[in-house]
């Protein structure tokens, strides 16, 4: 009898039922917040088989592409009960691991919003008289992932925070995607983004007492494309050459003084106080974006003698270098896979995904996994897709080309679940790997040094807390470099704007430092081809 597919988790086809209910039934959090009516179109999911079996679109899914609904739209047919296809879909908006409050101690709490004699201040402007708390938002925007933390901007304590998987993924896995389909339907992918970080925002709200009033100022990080887009911005530009935001072009023009964005409130629909600033911090060149200017402000990138190396993993990574004078830097297009894009079984770092990988013996054997709350398998995340092709690699199961043993094309990860990788998925692996290769061979060799000379290396992005960088270094991921000089910076770039939000000072040396940085644009390289070709290989990343 076919099936409803759900993750891991089968319940017999019946015709009638909305896939919001087999989500019900398994447990699944979907959001909506109108009655399942189509009107908030926050239950988007993503089909991933059996759409022939679901019944038409209807007039509120006209915005989402091929391969995605609304769940309480999308119901099984009546012919679809005697078909022989499985209807499988997938959430895109799961809660996703955060880490705890940021222990980091701020000596240098100067924020832009102060009390003097009981009335709030923005500057010198007074906006409010004090209620109970004064508060300000910290948010990454990920092209996966967003997170974000509400600060207490007297004391720069942590009082409540949220990650959760970024809903724009119907617009595309990547950046180049999404630009191209906010050009078609303007606003749809920032509405999306808005109406869930207000929802998860309204949710804290209500479990902690916070008048929303009581928000004062918001900073947001996040790659030039995601912070263009949350601001309302023609995100054009970011995918003609020469690749540059709007806000870009005007300072390079002598039109503006800054690439940061300041905006109000209700300009971008964000659910704080109704006079509350919203800053988007300041862009370096091209994708090389405000997270990354949030990592160098979290990591005082460049003080430390000797060489610093920072690597932030994701959907783009990017990559900065500096001898403490001169500062390089360099966008990767490494694509989703190591987030769990393109990948069968891949998935972000949430409850159920595995995260550690090993193979104690030799091709054929076994597979040992941890997952992420010890809960059972339902996929891979990046932390586990590293594991398992240094793993693969070292057992003699794969060679340095992502091939099996003959006559196989994949291996079985977790039987009990179905969960399996697969040739093809070393095959997306190996082409984002040589993205990140040739981004850290080309800056260090415009550095004129080797992997081996840098001092400090900080690993940033989704997943750094939990890779092995051991692993890391053996496919290829991460340069050459000393494992002992390896520094896991975790989300940096949600700190760095924890310390934006707290720390006017740090706003300026910010502004001060982006401006010199030199932007390396990869593929004007002449090596640049060859490297890449290399960098599909998994093992250790060439001098």
């Amino acid at each position: 009898m076919p099936e409803v597919v759900q993750g891991t988790e089968r319940r017999p086809l019946i015709a009638g039922r909305t896939l919001f209910d087999y989500a019900d039934e398994v447990s699944t959090a979907v959001p909506a917040s109108c009655q399942r009516t189509g009107r908030c179109r926050e239950c988007v999911v993503e089909i991933k088989g059996g759409v022939d079996a679901l019944s038409p679109r209807t007039a509120p899914e006209a915005y989402l592409p091929e391969g995605f609904r609304l769940a309480c739209q999308a119901r099984i047919t009546e012919a679809a009960t005697v078909a022989e296809t499985d209807v499988e879909f997938g959430i895109l908006r799961r809660r996703m691991r955060i880490l705890g409050p940021s222990e980091d101690t701020h000596t240098d709490i100067e924020p832009m919003v102060t009390v003097r004699d009981g009335i709030v201040h923005y500057g010198d402007m007074p906006v409010d008289r004090v209620k109970k708390m004064v508060l300000g938002l910290a948010v990454d925007i990920g092209t996966t992932t967003v997170v974000f933390q509400l600060i207490d901007l007297q004391t720069g304590k942590v009082v409540a925070g949220s990650a959760m998987e970024n809903p724009q993924r119907f617009g595309g896995s990547d950046v180049m995607a999404r630009i191209s389909f906010e050009r078609d339907r303007p606003g749809e992918l920032r509405d999306a983004l808005r109406r869930q970080l207000n929802h998860e925002l309204r949710d804290i709200y209500a479990r902690l007492g916070i008048d929303r009033s009581e928000v004062y100022e918001a900073v947001i990080v996040a790659n030039t494309t995601m912070r263009d887009m949350f601001f309302g911005l023609d995100v054009t530009p970011i995918g003609e050459s020469p690749y540059r935001s709007s806000t870009e072009h005007a300072f390079r023009e002598g039109r503006a003084q800054t690439t940061t964005i300041s905006m109000l409130a209700h300009q971008v629909g964000l659910l704080v106080g109704p006079r509350a600033r919203v800053i988007g911090a300041p862009l370096i060149s091209g994708h090389v974006g405000a997270d990354i200017s949030a990592d160098l402000v979290a990591l005082d990138f460049g003080s430390k003698p000797g060489y610093s190396l920072l690597v932030d993993i994701g959907t783009n990574t990017e990559v900065v270098l500096t001898d403490g004078t001169r500062y390089i830097a360099a966008s990767c297009p490494a694509g989703p896979a190591f987030e769990g894009g393109l990948i069968r079984f891949g998935m972000p770092g949430a409850d159920g995904a595995i995260e550690k990988v090993r193979i104690p013996g030799g091709p054929g054997s076994v597979i040992e996994y941890d997952t992420i709350g010890d809960e059972p398998p339902a996929g891979l995340c990046g932390s586990g897709l590293v594991d398992i092709l240094a793993e693969l690699r070292r057992s003699g199961w794969m060679d340095g080309q992502g091939r099996l043993r003959p006559g196989e094309d994949l291996v079985m990860v977790a039987p009990e679940k179905g969960i399996t990788f697969s040739r093809s998925d070393a095959s997306q692996l190996a082409q984002a790997k040589a993205a990140n290769a040739c981004g850290q061979r080309i800056l260090l060799r415009r550095m004129g040094i080797t992997a081996d000379q840098v001092d400090h290396v900080y690993l940033a992005g989704g997943f750094a807390n939990a890779i092995n960088v051991e692993n890391a270094i053996a496919i290829g991921l991460l340069a050459d470099v000393r494992p002992e000089r390896v520094i896991r910076a975790g989300n940096a770039a949600l700190r760095g704007a924890e310390a934006l939000l707290l720390s006017r000072s740090r706003r300026e040396h910010l502004e001060s430092i982006v401006r010199r940085i030199e932007h390396i644009e990869l593929e004007t390289d002449p090596d640049f081809f060859d490297m890449f070709v290399d960098g599909c290989q998994l093992h250790p990343i060439a001098a």
